[in-house]
């Protein structure tokens, strides 16, 4: 059982975790993930998660909370016409792919060298938005079609749901790069996390099935009770950072999307 105590300072660090989910999920178009996986990291054990299981539970409740987010997120941006729902429907069946062989390949790969990897390349994209913005053309003429959209929609998948977020961030910056407005591009983002979320979350459930050491009302990979406390605050605050995010101009947010990347990239290669 789980003293009292221990819920005491459980139960309010994981709603305040879902506020700022939520909020960081409106502002910026992503998930939330890189927010809740660290949090649960050092909650879950509270909760009587064994620490060879701590990473997958993590990231599995991770998804989970991320599926409400992103929902929330989407509905309020597309209230204020910044979604690119053709652009969600065309990537979709690739994101999903990617979703599956990024469930399958969850046990079997580092998450010291993934986390690595992810953060140069995150650090990569932050010196891109933290540069003065381009004048004229765009990097490229247009978003990916064809087997390019394929590859980028699948890696996508793939790498969020091995880390647990919505992948908001390489869509907004495919987005950008490609000439999208930066507000725009961080509404499609919110959309694409549920796409990414869902699908994982239930990979999650399967793949941990019967696993021991998952803690008090686990479902797999899925604490289900940690989940719900970052929900009902993520859902509240979502709104709150979309509705900063249009008050603030195009290269306001395109500077704090930047060194919210440096940040998340030096996270990343430091956590493991």
């Amino acid at each position: 059982m789980i003293d009292l105590s221990t819920l005491l300072f459980a139960v309010p660090a994981l709603l305040a975790a879902g506020a700022a989910a939520g909020f960081a999920g409106g502002l910026f178009g992503i998930g939330g993930g890189f927010v809740v996986v660290p949090a649960l990291i050092f909650l879950l054990p509270l909760i009587g998660v064994a620490p060879q299981e701590i990473a997958h539970v993590s990231v599995g409740t991770s998804l989970a909370s991320i599926i409400f987010t992103s929902l929330r997120s989407t509905q309020s941006h597309a209230k204020r016409d910044a979604v690119d729902f053709d652009l969600l429907r065309s990537w979709a069946v690739w994101v999903v792919l990617g979703t599956a062989v990024g469930t399958l390949v969850a046990g079997m790969i580092s998450s010291r060298q993934l986390a690595l990897i992810f953060g140069i390349g995150v650090l990569g994209f932050a010196v891109y938005f933290l540069l003065p913005a381009r004048k004229g053309e765009p990097l490229f003429a247009g978003l990916p079609t064809g087997l390019p959209r394929a590859g980028i929609a699948s890696a996508l998948g793939a790498f969020s749901t091995l880390l647990g977020i919505g992948g908001g961030t390489v869509t907004t910056v495919t987005m950008t790069v490609c000439g999208a407005p930066i507000h725009r591009a961080i509404g499609t983002a919110a959309g694409m996390g549920a796409i990414i979320a869902l699908p994982s979350t239930i990979g999650f459930m399967v793949i941990g099935f019967g696993a021991e050491g998952i803690g008090w009302g686990s479902l797999g990979y899925v604490n289900l009770p940690a989940a719900a406390a970052l929900i009902a605050t993520s859902m509240l605050f979502a709104p709150h950072g979309v509705a900063a995010a249009h008050h603030l101009p195009a290269a306001i947010l395109r500077a704090c999307f930047g060194l919210y990347l440096a940040f998340i990239g030096l996270v990343m290669i430091t956590r493991f």
